[in-house]
């Protein structure tokens, strides 16, 4: 008894360590859109914002890239995937879709990744997946609605609406492909390599969409205004760069990988929730009463998703919180 009292009670520590990592993942996320509007307001065009954003942290992620450049052998279709998807994909179709649609209509469609999620483990890895995951997803859904004021744009453009439909799927992608290898702990990549080589390909692949050899670098020079008060611009770009990439990437696979694709895709909603009230905070834009509700409502949401029991191995229970080996391997390491 007191054996399977530690072994349980290391297991909820895991869950709470990787808990703690996919918040701080959508803190450093959602805190993106704060300190890229400023830039954007200063003359910089949206795309080269995101162009300085990922080839910067890029060149940060360099030396990890060197230090594993035996994946480049080992698995070339992973970086060049999470490059693509999880990095180059979701920022550009985003972008792209918010040229044409409202920006809360695009976020509410590229936040129905959860659910995309679900469905690719219900009908694509035949796994099954517990009521309170699903639960917990139209909840957030529902919440993000009401961040977003959705009902305030609902204009119709089927070209914005499939664009924000592929930011969605390529989020998807940066879930499943973040879990990748984790079942055979031998094989499995070093995720911090992966993200680095995904962030190389994504400042590759953005260097041709963006073309920042007409951006106006000297925006960067001066200074960018936050509700009133004068910012470096470089400041600004430091954060973007650090905390809302390097950071927001290295927590949030590293917690996608110790949770599973589904669960942290709900918790990851969080990131609107969060860019709101730090625009709130930060930049004046005051939250209204359906928006406060409708945080609520997401944070009810990721609490029920996060909190159903991971399956035991070989009970036939459906699987939330890992796999049933990634559960034995931490039973037999455990103890």
């Amino acid at each position: 008894m007191p054996v399977r009292m530690s072994v349980s009670s290391r297991n909820n520590r895991a869950r709470a360590v990787a808990l703690s990592l996919a918040l701080g993942s959508a803190l450093a996320f959602g805190g993106s859109g704060v300190a890229a509007k400023p830039l954007i307001e200063a003359g910089l065009d949206p795309l080269h914002v995101v162009w300085l954003r990922v080839t910067g942290a890029a060149l940060v992620m360099l030396p990890l890239a060197v230090r594993h450049r035996s994946l480049l052998r080992r698995r070339p279709a992973l970086l060049a995937g999470f490059g693509l998807l999880g990095v180059a994909g979701v920022q550009a179709f985003y972008f792209a879709s918010i040229s044409r649609i409202p920006v809360g209509v695009a976020l509410l469609v590229e936040y129905l990744a959860p659910a995309l999620v679900l469905g690719w483990v219900r009908f694509v890895q035949r796994r099954p997946v517990t009521r309170a995951a699903a639960l917990g997803v139209v909840l957030a859904v529902g919440g993000l609605a009401c961040v977003v004021e959705v009902w305030s744009g609902l204009g119709f453009d089927a070209l914005g609406l499939l664009l924000a439909l592929a930011a969605a799927c390529c989020q998807v992608g940066y879930f499943v492909l973040s879990d990748q290898g984790t079942d055979s702990a031998d094989d499995a990549p070093d995720p911090l390599g992966v993200i680095a080589y995904g962030l190389l390909v994504g400042a590759v692949v953005l260097t041709v969409v963006a073309r920042p050899w007409g951006m106006d670098w000297s925006v960067l020079a001066g200074s960018a205004g936050m509700n009133g008060t004068d910012v470096p611009a470089w400041l600004l770009l430091v954060w973007i760069v650090l905390i809302a990439t390097v950071l927001a990437y290295a927590t949030g696979v590293v917690s996608v990988r110790r949770l599973s694709p589904q669960v942290a895709g709900v918790v990851a909603c969080l990131e609107a929730v969060i860019a709101t009230v730090l625009a709130w905070v930060l930049l004046g834009e005051h939250l209204s009463a359906p928006q406060i509700a409708g945080g609520a409502v997401v944070l009810l949401g990721a609490f029920i998703a996060q909190s159903s029991a991971p399956a035991k191995p070989g009970d036939g229970r459906p699987v939330t919180g890992g796999s049933p080996e990634r559960e034995l391997s931490a039973r037999g390491t455990a103890t």
